[in-house]
């Protein structure tokens, strides 16, 4: 038993083998799930340590690096692995650290945590396309509600994701569809919304129905990590998560810039006639929405979704309270302190990943949308919703996200190193 070794302080050679296995597997599939580097080499770390290995490990986006070692560098061992980024899996991430608290507690051997990770990692996807694609459907309203569009805009909104959606399965099949699938849905995107315009619908907001549909593409939780890791020092982590994620708004928006100009060029440019966007108390029925799309998208599991939604409540219901108070960007400080001192306070409940609920939460505070919008403006020189000041608004948001953050852990620390 892993315990036995701990007491004497050593790890035989056969045992070692073992650990170290176990550790590098570990280590890709939390990668795999998503999870920021500064909480992934914290949690190896806190598991090299209890199985009494000495252990060192780097990790960025696209690369892993392991060196591992017995207490008097009797056995050594270096790893290295190009992998791909992440993507959120919290359904998965949750199981794997049962299973950890699990092996730790001893109620598991090294050698059956070992096979459930990999029943782990074959799992599908507990909530099938269809659901899936609901999904897609819902979120891609609701946030257009949130933005303060018409009940057209938000119908045209959530139809158009749903024909992202269907790019996406699409890109699952086929290698040459992934390279080219954000500019390509964007463009679609912006394809329909002009032909919309043009024959359906002449009070379309435009620009605000492509940016409801493409916002799962949207990398402003990437952007807010990625900073997360800059102030966490992971320099090479961050600055790799920051730069792919503005390269991924630089697809996106050239994307949607080529289909409207498409758009027009081949359906003509129709005169707008307003709607009256929907009144302001539905954006709380827009975070239900959201929040609840969100569920299924990120994979959580059902026993978690209630924790799930009350995050994105407690970040929207605190910014826009204090925002009454303090100005926008702070307000998004007072959101992010709430969403993490609620986040540590589920993980001494529940004993699972913050991660689970914090993710929800900083989606509600959309920093990535205002990117975009100010990226519009700078291009374009058209603004699509009313936004003063949108750079300086942004770049106030992004670091009240990290440093509000930041308060709350040291407000109420984390149990947890996910």
């Amino acid at each position: 038993m892993v315990g036995a070794y701990l007491l004497v302080g050593k790890v035989d050679k056969t045992e070692f083998i073992r650990i170290r296995k176990f550790i590098v597997k570990l280590g890709k599939m939390l990668h795999k799930y998503g999870t920021p580097a500064f909480r992934l080499e914290a949690h190896l770390q806190e598991v090299a340590e209890y199985l009494g290995v000495n252990a060192s490990f780097i990790a960025t986006p696209t690369a892993l690096t392991f060196v591992i070692w017995s207490d008097k560098h009797e056995d050594e061992y270096n790893h290295a692995a190009r992998v791909q980024p992440g993507e959120l899996d919290l359904g998965s991430l949750s199981r794997t650290d049962e299973l950890v608290n699990k092996l730790l507690a001893d109620e598991l051997t090294l050698y059956e945590a070992d096979a459930v990770l990999d029943e782990i990692d074959a799992m599908p996807n507990p909530y099938g396309k269809v659901v899936t694609g609901g999904a897609f459907f819902v979120s891609t309203g609701a946030f257009a509600m949130l933005m303060g569009a018409s009940w057209n805009d938000v119908l045209w909104s959530a139809l158009i994701g749903l024909v992202v959606y269907f790019w996406v399965l699409w890109a699952a099949q086929s290698k040459r569809v992934t390279h080219m699938l954000e500019p390509a849905v964007a463009t679609v995107a912006g394809l329909l919304a002009c032909a919309i315009s043009s024959y359906v619908d002449p009070s379309t907001n435009i620009r605000l129905v492509v940016l409801s549909s493409i916002i799962v593409f949207i990398p402003g939780l990437a952007l807010a990590l990625g900073l997360a890791e800059l102030s966490a020092r992971h320099l090479v982590s961050g600055t790799a998560r920051v730069m792919d994620a503005i390269m991924l708004l630089f697809k996106l928006y050239f994307g949607a810039f080529l289909g409207i100009a498409l758009g027009f060029a081949m359906f003509g440019q129709s005169e707008f006639v307003p709607y009256e966007p929907l009144p302001k108390w539905m954006a709380w029925y827009a975070i239900l929405m959201l929040c609840s799309a969100l569920v299924v998208i990120f994979r959580l599991r059902l026993k978690h979704a209630p924790w799930a939604l009350l995050s994105g409540f407690i970040a929207y219901g605190a910014t826009f309270y204090s925002s009454a108070y303090l100005e926008q960007g702070l307000g998004t400080f007072v959101g992010a302190f709430a969403v993490g001192v609620y986040s540590n306070l589920f993980t001494r409940i529940m004993n699972a990943p913050a991660t689970i609920v914090v993710m929800q939460g900083l989606i509600v505070l959309v920093p990535g949308s205002k990117t975009y919008i100010g990226l519009n403006s700078f291009v374009s020189g058209q603004d699509f919703v009313h936004a003063e000041h949108i750079g300086q608004e942004t770049f106030l948001i992004f670091m009240s996200l990290v440093a509000g953050l930041i308060f709350a852990n040291v407000a109420m620390p984390t149990k947890k190193a996910l």
